[in-house]
């Protein structure tokens, strides 16, 4: 199967028309209030348009109320709900069934036990997210711009499709790959000029430096 690529935390036209012209496979809106990332409704609904039939839309919520998600869905139309708090097993597959969209469930990873819960969120979600572990003054969840042990992963096969999450950047993102073998990656702060900004250099540097990833397998170490 062909990589996937995932630029997230879009917030203007400019970084969005990078990420398409790059050929990003999805593109993500982040709807929490916490993060530098958030972007309101009304932009992102606009932005979604734009996007549409060039690449899936997703949206980024933080254990959102079932108020919230139906405001998200009701406006600007994802093709994905991206789940990145605590949902439990039920909540992920209630969604699911609630509002007939596919669920991409984010799980942090920092030892051999956290991979305990794949097979149990793979059975309810259409899409894994495997990101680190936020350090524990964080105010938000996901790796905040840093990696985890991507040997971790060496052997893993989950039912579902997953990305590569967390401190990838397009200097890092090949030997990420030649690691893992990861079906997909997922980018927000290491494509950015300063904290919740895109740059839109180092979203088409990071398209590029993934799909020649796949051609030309970089070293693993």
């Amino acid at each position: 199967m062909p990589l996937i690529v995932k630029i997230c935390g879009l917030k203007t036209a400019e970084a969005l028309d990078a990420a398409l012209d790059a050929g990003a496979d999805m593109v993500g809106f982040v709807f929490f209030p916490k993060s530098p990332r958030n972007i309101a409704l009304a932009e992102a609904a606009a932005l979604a348009k734009c996007a549409r039939g060039k690449a899936e839309i997703v949206a980024l919520t933080v254990d959102a109320g079932d108020a919230t998600l139906s405001e998200i869905v009701e406006t600007v139309r994802p093709d994905w709900l991206q789940l990145h708090g605590a949902e439990s097993t039920d909540a992920v597959a209630a969604l699911r069934e609630a509002f007939g969209l596919r669920i991409m469930k984010a799980l942090p990873i920092s030892t051999k036990g956290d991979l305990t819960r794949i097979d149990r969120y793979a059975a309810v979600a259409d899409r894994l997210l495997f990101d680190a572990h936020p350090p524990k003054d964080a105010t938000r969840p996901g790796g905040l711009g840093q990696p985890f042990d991507w040997h971790l992963l060496d052997g893993i096969r989950p039912r579902v499709p997953y990305l590569l999450s967390g401190g990838l950047d397009p200097s890092n993102v090949a030997q990420a790959l030649a690691i893992t073998n990861a079906p997909g990656v997922d980018v927000s702060s290491g494509v950015e000029r300063s904290i919740g900004e895109k740059d839109p250099d180092k979203i088409r540097a990071f398209v590029k430096a993934a799909r020649a990833a796949m051609q030309t397998p970089a070293s693993v170490s």
